[in-house]
């Protein structure tokens, strides 16, 4: 058992929340051997609990929880930042091309291990990602992450028509390694497995209904895709499933609409999309920067809000322009004054640091739901994901910081200011990551 002193960030079931200004975490080993938060709260008052304890003083920091990133391509990483008119075009010129490239086992062991170490750079412990449809890809990641002790969820992209030479993949075989991935890897340590169509247009109504099968043969793992991100893609979307009610009900209609289902973006909704989402616990992950990059629109909180559906932060790179929790809060702040039905939503720092922690978690399936693992949070019982904060990291910081007159104001200079340069340390599984500089 070991111990952290600094000042500690977390949340509360409300979302607000609960910050100590001289806090102790405690990491400790649960019933499996597996490092958890055993305690949390005043040093003062939890010390005395703990004689004997190994304590790391970290003054003028502060710890809290690792972020969670609900929608990242990995094969991806080399394409941000590459110039397109939207999202169609982008994926044509510049995804598909890389992407093309993962049949290379060794290729993507590189890349993999390079995206990786720069989401826990920027202090993100936790990652729902697209790999690319060769299962080479998938295998890359997994055994990249497992290295790095990682939760990580990811799986093999299904695109059997609308695609080019290299990446698009056949139906049958598609479903058939789609599920040995699935046995192979799905619970192996912290991983796990999510069945990926990238998104309607691109798969057959075969390949759509056999990821539904699996999807309800395997419930524990994950479904992922997109939906409602682009006003022409939901026109072709119409065009190719005239029979769905949405492009969302597409989803619905193959089986791919449960707990555990993470669709990205979600921009272009009516409320009966959005009851749909709550009906059968489905979430989204709302990509700000990528939005804003791609000239997609914006995520409508307020009606996600008062329909009651959950979701959470992502930064869907490379069409997002950044690994940068900070960055994508920011952007999402962007969308709530400008995106909304009723414009001048002004999300709390506070929401918007939980929307990237433990709202995400939740969304996820992951935020305390009873007999399974607990991320996104420091509350007893959370798995060991923390990230180490340094307020002071750069001149500008420090001077803004020091003038914060409560926790709100503190936040949202973090969230303003803040980059990788913040993030002074990430602590997976209870141990500090060893990330090249």
């Amino acid at each position: 058992m070991k111990a952290h002193r600094a000042a500690i960030l977390r949340f509360a079931d409300d979302r607000s929340a609960v910050y100590e200004e001289d806090g102790l975490l405690v990491i400790g080993p649960d019933a499996q051997g597996q490092p958890v938060v055993r305690a949390v709260g005043p040093y003062r008052e939890l010390i005395d609990r703990y004689p004997g304890v190994a304590v790391t003083h970290h003054p003028g920091r502060i710890l809290a929880p690792g972020f969670v990133d609900l929608h990242i391509h990995c094969p991806q990483t080399d394409v941000i930042g590459s110039p397109a008119e939207g999202l169609l075009p982008w994926l044509e010129n510049y995804t598909f091309p890389h992407e093309s490239r993962f049949h290379d086992g060794d290729y993507a062991t590189e890349v993999a291990g390079f995206f990786l170490d720069e989401l826990l750079r920027h202090g993100v412990t936790t990652a729902l990602a697209f790999a690319t449809s060769h299962p080479a890809s998938v295998d890359a990641l997994f055994e990249q992450a497992r290295q790095r002790q990682m939760r990580f969820i990811t799986g093999k992209v299904l695109q059997d028509r609308f695609s080019p030479d290299g990446v698009r993949d056949q139906t049958e075989q598609s479903l058939i390694d789609t599920e040995d991935l699935i046995r192979r890897w799905h619970g192996v340590d912290r991983l796990g497995y999510a069945i990926t169509p990238r998104f309607a247009p691109t798969s057959t109504p075969a390949q759509l209904r056999g990821a539904g099968e699996l999807a309800a043969r395997y419930p524990e793992v994950w479904v992922q895709s997109h939906v409602a991100e682009n006003k022409a893609e939901i026109a072709w979307a119409r065009e190719l499933f005239p029979e769905s009610r949405s492009y969302l009900g597409t989803y619905a209609d193959f089986g791919l609409m449960r707990e555990r289902a993470i669709y990205a973006h979600c921009i272009h909704f009516d409320d009966d999309d959005r009851a749909l989402m709550r009906e059968t616990g489905a979430a989204a992950a709302v990509s700000p920067t990528s939005n804003l990059f791609l000239g997609s629109g914006f995520f409508d909180y307020e009606g996600a809000d008062r329909v009651g559906y959950r979701y959470g932060l992502a930064s869907d790179v490379g069409g997002g322009t950044s690994f940068s929790p900070f960055h994508t809060m920011l952007a999402a702040y962007y969308v709530g004054r400008e995106g909304q039905t009723k414009p001048g939503l002004s999300l709390s720092p506070q929401q918007l640091w939980w929307q990237h922690t433990a709202g995400a978690a939740q969304a996820l399936g992951l935020g305390g739901v009873a007999g399974g693992p607990t991320i996104g949070n420091l509350q007893p019982g959370s798995e060991a994901d923390f990230v180490l904060l340094n307020p002071q990291a750069t001149p500008l910081l420090a001077r803004k910081t020091a003038q914060a007159r409560n926790l709100d104001e503190l936040l949202f200079a973090l969230i303003v200011l803040g980059d990788d340069r913040l993030i002074e340390q990430t602590f997976v599984a209870g141990q500090a990551a060893v990330i090249p500089t």
